[in-house]
């Protein structure tokens, strides 16, 4: 299982239909996915999210220019202090 955290951005673009097509695409991925105001939430099995950022990334490419940022992690999120926390 991970997680990670998604955003595009569209460059030179009049609106936002490149991040709507995203986020369609992430939901019809069978990812659990959570919208955020400044980016989206994705949670599921390593092969499927990966897919999913995958299309994700084609379906707003194929709309103009886009940048993807990505934070992926497998240890999110983290158990509170003392439990299984050390340091």
């Amino acid at each position: 299982m991970i997680q990670a955290t998604v955003a595009i951005y569209p460059l030179g673009q009049a609106d936002y239909a490149a991040v709507d097509a995203a986020i369609e695409r992430l939901h019809a991925a069978g990812v659990a996915a959570n919208v955020r105001p400044m980016h989206t939430e994705i949670t599921g099995d390593e092969t499927m999210c990966f897919a999913a950022l995958r299309d994700a990334f084609q379906a707003a490419a194929a709309l103009g220019g886009v940048v993807m940022t990505i934070t992926v992690s497998n240890a999110c999120p983290a158990p509170p202090r003392g439990e299984g926390a050390s340091g």
